[in-house]
């Protein structure tokens, strides 16, 4: 069994993640956060939304709709771009996106040491994706390479189709084109389309920062490994409006910025690295990917791009509504240009599960541990009374709901106390705290760590502060 194959076992065995309408046979590429699942992801957002708003004086939340008027999507330029190029394999019934089989090929020349051959496609695959005719293109480099279906082996290909990947329904009674509108596939534009009306109120000066967490819908061809890549899942994007021509030194700062939100969140540096894109979005004059090194390979947990002044520039064509902003510094209007930064908070979760999951060996037997940042971990604390008598379970039941005045905790009686610790490692809880007959004496409790499994004596009034303390001292050993 792969790690990821460990990681939706444990997800669904503890409560991380379940599949979507499983009693009904679940509903593919859409998955529910179970009690613990939700406390990880809630605990990922609160990080993100402090780091972004609270610690920055010049960037304001935002909570736009899901359904937006149908023309911000024709501004957009989703409705006539917003398309991935798939191809069927015959022999195995499945759909591919047609560029990522031609990167992978040219991957894997590259690791074969094919680098001349592999150039010479790279060049044939860039021209393609500008080309008016993508498809047809990209399908003759499939057939000249003779790139085979990754699961048959076989080599049987339809034509290379366009399709549209935003979900559509009508707003209204009646059914028709009059009241289509579309589940938003992202939302950037939430920000862009209020860009005057968060500025004007908060009254902030560029540079200044719309930051939001939501849900986004993408009607994906291809949608598999687990929560990585799902039809609903959820973004945390933050939009930061810059005067024209400085964009580049806004851009490398965020760049620097974000790298480094991930890492103290406990992900370890050596398994995060920058993409750059070498195909750009029409919008975009830069854009580089943070990866991280999922069990599948390297892939993208969050974009940060230079998107000049493409869509407020566009909202203003389609509305009629001006987007300028009067620079008092510089004493003259212009339409800013924006450094994106956009987080998926599904892959982040995923990520933060890949980089806890570890597998030991104590005394003998195997230990599987969830080491996530103290910070992140879905419960903080689990107490336990040595035995069920003498007041113990009293006494513990008393500090776990103390301990909840501060953060999630639980408290557990059922089992040994090995088989308790066990439990609380799998679900990733970075403290254990044992009221035992000393406690009934003494009022000192014995907390164990998850990481090193040392045991320590601390007063039950200082418990709290104690592992607070902890917390934010807390450094992954390698």
């Amino acid at each position: 069994m792969d790690l990821l194959e460990k990681i939706v076992s444990l997800s669904k065995r503890r409560g991380f993640v379940f599949p979507s309408s499983d009693i009904y046979g679940g509903l593919a590429a859409t998955y529910d956060y179970g009690p613990l699942g939700v406390e990880l992801k809630r605990n990922a957002k609160e990080r993100w939304w402090r780091d972004m708003v609270y610690r920055n004086d010049n960037i304001e939340g935002l909570d736009a709709a899901i359904l937006m008027h149908p023309t911000v999507w024709k501004a957009s330029g989703h409705v006539d771009a917003f398309h991935d190029p798939m191809i069927d394999d015959k022999a195995s019934k499945r759909r591919y996106r047609a560029d990522e089989l031609i990167e992978r090929h040219i991957e894997k020349l590259e690791a074969r040491g094919k680098e001349e051959q592999a150039g010479r496609v790279r060049e044939r695959f860039l021209a393609a994706l500008h080309s008016d005719n993508m498809p047809k293109e990209l399908h003759r480099i499939i057939l000249d390479e003779e790139i085979r279906g990754p699961d048959s082996g076989a080599f049987d290909w339809t034509e290379v189709r366009q399709f549209n990947l935003m979900f559509e329904t009508h707003a209204g009674a009646v059914a028709d084109d009059e009241t289509r509108i579309w589940l938003r596939p992202e939302t950037a534009q939430g920000i862009f389309v209020n860009f005057r009306l968060a500025q004007e109120t908060s009254r902030q000066q560029i540079p200044f920062g719309i930051a939001q967490i939501g849900k986004a819908f993408r009607n994906e061809i291809v949608a598999r490994r687990f929560i990585f890549r799902m039809r609903e899942f959820e973004q945390m994007e933050m939009q930061y409006f810059v005067a024209p021509g400085t964009q580049m030194e806004h851009f490398e700062d965020w760049r620097e910025r974000r790298m480094q939100w991930h890492i103290d969140n406990g992900v370890r540096p050596e398994r995060l690295r920058w993409h750059e894109h070498e195909k750009l979005a029409h919008y975009a004059d830069a854009a580089f990917d943070v990866q991280y090194d999922f069990p599948m390979g390297w892939q993208e947990i969050e974009g940060i791009h230079s998107r000049t002044d493409f869509d407020l520039r566009r909202h203003q064509e389609f509305s009629g509504k001006k987007m300028e902003y009067f620079d008092p510094k510089r004493q003259e209007k212009y339409i800013p240009y924006v450094v994106e930064t956009s987080a998926g908070l599904d892959r982040t979760v995923l990520m933060l599960l890949c980089e806890a999951y570890e597998e030991e060996k104590v005394e003998g037997e195997e230990r599987v541990v969830m080491k996530f940042h103290p910070e992140i971990a879905p419960v903080k604390a689990a107490v336990f009374p040595l035995v069920k008598r003498d007041g113990m379970p009293e006494a513990a039941r008393a500090l776990a709901a103390d301990l909840r005045e501060h953060f999630k905790a639980f408290y557990d009686e059922s089992g040994s106390i090995g088989k308790r610790y066990r439990r609380m490692d799998e679900a990733g809880t970075p403290f254990c705290v044992t009221v035992d007959g000393e406690t009934m004496e003494t009022g000192a409790v014995t907390i164990r760590d998850r990481d090193s499994m040392a045991q320590e004596r601390v007063a039950t009034e200082h418990a709290a502060a104690w592992m607070k303390d902890r917390m934010k001292a807390w450094r992954r050993s390698a």
